[in-house]
């Protein structure tokens, strides 16, 4: 069996990881985050790479209850913002390959200084996203 090694583009192209270690490029679409439910059972025990650019801050937080995920500059200039214990603790991402972990189940958003990318390794089952950081 011959399987596609790419090269592929993490801008239209992210990246699945299964449980045993096994990669599997998903291209975007409309309905990428469903189709991730539904082709990777519930994405359990799954971590997709991605990579995302901002010029302006995130308009929402998230939270992803299953496992850490990694979040690398890339590029830019970056306040990361994790909610602890009803306090916000901004992390800044100033020089590229620095990186910030975020633990299981800790709200996060982000507020750029600059244009940024950054590349995220993310544990997606059963994210939420909400306005404001609720009580976990």
């Amino acid at each position: 069996m011959t399987r596609n090694v790419g090269p592929f583009d993490l801008e239209t192209v992210r990246l699945v990881m299964d449980p045993r270690g096994r990669a599997t490029p998903k291209r975007i679409g409309p309905d990428f985050y469903s189709e991730l439910d539904a082709e990777f059972g519930g994405f359990a025990g799954h971590l997709l790479i991605s990579t995302h650019e901002f010029t302006e801050p995130w308009g929402t937080w998230e939270m992803h209850p299953k496992g850490d995920e990694i979040v690398y500059l890339l590029f830019g200039d970056v306040d990361f913002v994790l909610w602890f214990a009803g306090t916000e603790r901004a992390v800044r991402l100033g020089e590229p390959g620095s990186y910030v972990i975020v633990p299981q189940g800790t709200w996060h958003t982000a507020r750029p200084h600059e244009r940024s990318a950054m590349l995220f390794v993310t544990a997606g089952e059963d994210t939420r996203h909400g306005e404001a950081p609720e009580a976990v």
